[in-house]
């Protein structure tokens, strides 16, 4: 006994030391001297879950918990290791039997909580933490962790009241103050969530995560200059915070600053390699980048495939699902977006389309918090899932127990995707479509659909997925068209020069772009042009823009940068859209053909440097789409030049729009059934 008590102490100090495998052997050898000896069995299990081998080590917890049934540390372990291998429901066992041997063990309520909203119970979970705080008024936990659980039920201002609760308890608590901050923010309270913010700072002015987090209401208000002050404040204070470089990184995006803002995100990804999101948020920068191939750009994301999903392979398994091809099928919708977002210009006529009889409906939601828009895409679904604080694993458990046939990605790489969920692949047949307009670099991803200007033959080695080409790619439902109003006359008209314009965000607009406008501004006399966003709220950004055109030789007064709203009205001042490229728009062009305004777009790399070319496809007017540099100046001065075709183009182009394919949502709808059925039944097919 006394020789296994010195291999058990040597093992000990190895662990110490990081020599796992070293104290792996120590603590092996003393339970070959003594093999119930509990201790030994539990500290070799905590080695092999270091080392990442969970399975191995499950057995030896397991010989812990059996030799000590009365420790809560035997069935905590256990239960640490089961969460890790997704074996929820009998972690929560063990985790709930620690608490009754030790109520007070915080660990074990913290991971109880967690492996509860895994699961998406967070009724249970807040269930657990109000009875928790019956039992103990003031328990400060408590009321943290009970917000957390709000939260996750869009309960935004009940969990406010937790914090504000909490604050009572510990006034000078600087996370408190922090996450009081957050949740305003998440609310849309911005000035208080400032106040709350700087409140943290006062109190811990080298708080790097406090300036990290005060950068953030300013970035959520467009605020940029003061959000790169406080992100780069919060780099100073701790240069190796990943999180503050990822968000610079944003923030340099969002002004256009395209090789800065990938060297703060390839920072942050260095710093934490295991982040996900910031190795998304830098494949969704490269996809704007002006001096990048589609080849180089792709490689990245099978990077991120590589990084991040390959891995969930091993948790794949056959679908039960029944192989009848003429049955309804199950379609689910995975989307941070069912809300007031662009995303329900071209969602809602699918979803308020689609046949009953063919398809039924289900709507995973990963909202923050729910609007009018929310309420109407309930009404359009059958099944509505809300998943925010679910894992992963649980989502694609869900998934598979719903018995969904065709599961869409709507997010890609965007903010709330659920792309670790597509890499288990818990439905037979899986597709991403239009929240991206991008490959998602996911091999576990079956199709992208699209059309063949977004993704012409040839363009394959571009997509992770297989390109699936409708018609078209979408059908477009202006969702202000009430506040839209009618067409305007033509402003050159009354003006006596042409104006060019774009409603696009600093991201577009590159030095490729700024060097074509500024030719065109040449090539087209007393021409004027419009650059409206939300990029250009503060002077310094709209100044910082307009010296690019003046260095190009364009006079300061010819440029209307700002930021003004309604859009409509600005497009109203508007003759001839341009589109951006390599990374086109999006939603704006469709506005801007609404509104009458033709616009020349830049076919460039697939599919998001196809998008406006896909559009005009759409509508019948491919003699918009330049396909060098060089055609695009020309065929925009040519627009130009004939005043009189230009009004006769504005007065017959919403209606053309309104006759087309692009808003012709049955069409449309019955063109994507048919195409999620030869989806399934090339699956039942393949799978007999």
């Amino acid at each position: 006994m006394q020789q296994a008590h010195a291999f058990y102490n040597q093992g000990n100090a190895q662990h110490d030391q990081g020599l796992l495998a070293e104290a792996e052997a120590s603590f092996r050898q003393a339970l070959a001297l003594l093999p119930e000896f509990a201790e030994a069995h539990s500290n070799l299990a905590l080695v092999l879950q270091q080392q990442g081998r969970l399975v191995e080590a499950e057995p030896a917890f397991r010989q812990a918990m059996a030799l000590k049934p009365e420790s809560a540390n035997a069935h905590y372990n256990l239960g640490t290791n089961l969460k890790a291998q997704g074996q929820l429901k009998e972690a929560e066992d063990r985790f709930r039997t620690a608490l009754e041997l030790r109520p007070d063990f915080m660990p074990a309520m913290l991971n109880l909580d967690r492996v509860l909203q895994d699961q998406g119970r967070w009724i249970d979970a807040e269930v657990y933490w109000r009875d928790a705080l019956r039992a103990k008024p003031d328990f400060l936990t408590g009321y943290v962790s009970l917000s957390q659980v709000l939260r996750r039920q869009q309960r935004a201002g009940e969990a406010l009241a937790c914090l504000r609760r909490a604050l009572e308890i510990a006034p000078d608590s600087v996370a408190l103050n922090f996450q009081v901050g957050s949740v305003l923010k998440d609310l849309g309270r911005f000035d208080e969530a400032e106040q709350s913010c700087r409140r943290a700072i006062d109190i811990d002015p080298t708080s790097a995560v406090g300036w990290n987090n005060l950068a953030e209401v300013f970035n959520a208000t467009q605020r940029l200059v003061e959000a790169e002050q406080g992100f780069r404040k919060a780099i100073a204070l701790e240069p190796e915070l990943a999180p503050a470089h990822g968000n610079l990184g944003i923030v340099l995006q969002n002004q256009g600053r395209l090789h800065e803002a990938e060297d703060s995100m390839r920072r942050a990804l260095a710093l934490n390699p295991a982040d996900a999101t910031a190795h998304g948020n830098l494949l969704f920068v490269l996809n704007y980048h002006p001096d990048k191939t589609g080849d180089e750009v792709f490689a990245e994301y099978r990077a991120y495939d590589e990084n991040f999903c390959v891995q969930h392979r091993a948790e794949w398994r056959s679908h039960a699902n029944t192989k009848d091809p003429a049955r309804v099928l199950r379609v689910g919708y995975v989307s941070p977006d069912f809300r007031s977002h662009s995303c329900a210009n071209f969602l809602e006529p699918l979803l308020s389309r689609h046949d009953k009889r063919q398809v039924r409906i289900y709507a995973y939601a990963e909202l923050l918090r729910e609007d009018a828009a929310t309420a109407r895409y309930k009404s359009y679904v059958d099944h509505w899932v809300p998943t925010r604080g679910m894992s992963d694993a649980a989502l694609a458990e869900r998934i598979r127990a719903d018995g969904i046939d065709i599961l869409v990605d709507l997010a890609g790489h965007t903010g709330g995707n659920r792309l670790g969920v597509f890499a288990r692949k818990p439905a037979p047949v899986s597709l991403s479509w239009m929240g991206y307009g991008c490959t998602t670099g996911l091999s576990a991803i079956d199709y992208f659909l699209t059309d063949e200007a977004s993704a012409p033959h040839g363009s394959e080695r571009f997509f992770a997925e297989r390109p699936w080409r409708l018609p078209v790619g979408w059908a477009y439902r202006p969702a202000g068209a009430a506040q839209m109003g009618e067409v305007s006359a033509l402003p050159a008209l009354r003006n006596g020069f042409v104006t060019f314009g774009t409603l696009t965000r600093a991201v577009r607009v590159n030095h490729r772009t700024v060097r074509v406008w500024a030719e065109l501004l040449k090539r087209v006399a007393d021409s004027r042009l419009v650059i409206d966003s939300r990029s250009y709220q503060d002077a310094e950004t709209q100044e910082e823009l307009a010296q690019r055109f003046v260095a190009q030789g364009i006079a300061r007064e010819r440029l209307l940068i700002g930021c003004h709203s309604p859009p409509w009205d600005v497009l109203r001042g508007i003759d001839i859209g341009l589109d951006c490229f390599p990374h086109n728009s999006g939603t704006t062009l469709f506005e801007t053909l609404y509104m009458g305004i033709p616009y020349v777009t830049l076919a460039d790399r697939p599919s998001v440097g196809c998008l406006g070319s896909s559009i005009l496809q759409g509508i019948g007017h491919p003699e918009w789409i330049a396909q060098t540099e060089e055609d695009y100046i020309a065929r925009a001065a040519a627009l130009a030049g004939d005043t009189a075709r230009l009004a006769q183009i504005r007065a017959g182009l919403r209606p053309a729009m309104q006759a087309s394919a692009l808003m012709d949502e049955a069409a449309f709808t019955r063109n994507v059934e048919d195409a999620y059925r030869q989806m399934f039944n090339q699956w039942c097919g393949d799978n007999p």
